[in-house]
């Protein structure tokens, strides 16, 4: 076995965050009678909302802002874009948002069964997120995940984010794991891919979005049943 340890991300690998958010934000839409408000739209909202929190997370992984700015401007910034400028409804809708998405159980195809193979197989598996460390969590126990990682290692807990190298060299000494023998399982070519070749880890590109990779994996799949080619 020349893999021990499997170091797996989990927003858009294995929990499908897009579809995840979506019916969060769809709830919370109805909730605080955001129709009425002047939001005319949910799905128009749902994209501005896209956008403005992957161009905010770009940010916070790059050491421009901290945490709570990400919740509440994402928010803030999409209610802006219908000419709402409401910073107590922006809190609101952050922190809702955030209490809700945990309980949120969709995840991708095939999660399930191929953990269940891995495990059977006698791989130790890891968690390396930059996600929070109580939504993250809520999310893998919400989800029926919570049995299959010995470590989940947060960007909160670790006090570091991805792709940097200390989050991996974090990871590795909380897992006891040496780099020969462990991968980085991940869909972020920057945060996983490049990330965890910089900390010198073979890599798998999880390319559910099937886009052209710029960065080259040791491993490349579309679907997470590819896996048990590899492993």
């Amino acid at each position: 076995m020349q893999y021990r340890h499997l170091f797996f991300d989990l927003d858009h690998t294995l929990w499908d965050f897009e579809t995840n958010a979506k019916e969060t934000l769809e709830d919370i839409f109805h909730a605080n009678q955001l129709l009425e408000r002047g939001v005319s739209d949910f799905e128009v909202f749902f994209k501005h909302y896209s956008y403005h929190n992957e161009r905010l997370w770009d940010r916070y992984t790059k050491g421009f802002i901290k945490q709570e700015e990400l919740r509440w401007k994402r928010m803030w910034l999409s209610l802006l874009e219908f000419k709402i400028a409401d910073e107590p409804l922006s809190r609101k809708l952050a922190v809702q948002f955030l209490e809700g998405l945990p309980n949120k159980k969709k995840l991708f195809p095939y999660t399930i069964e191929i953990l269940e193979y891995l495990k059977a197989k006698g791989y130790q598996m890891h968690l390396v997120t930059n996600g929070f460390e109580n939504v993250q969590h809520n999310k893998i126990r919400e989800s029926g995940m919570a049995g299959y990682f010995q470590q989940v290692i947060t960007s909160e807990a670790s006090n570091s984010l991805k792709p940097n190298k200390e989050i991996f060299d974090y990871a590795l000494s909380k897992a006891g794991a040496k780099v020969e023998e462990s991968i980085m399982i991940g869909d972020n070519q920057d945060a996983d891919i490049k990330g965890g070749m910089d900390a010198g880890l073979d890599t798998v590109f999880v390319n559910h979005l099937k886009v052209v990779p710029k960065i080259k994996a040791t491993y490349t799949i579309e679907h997470l049943q590819e896996l048990e080619d590899i492993f």
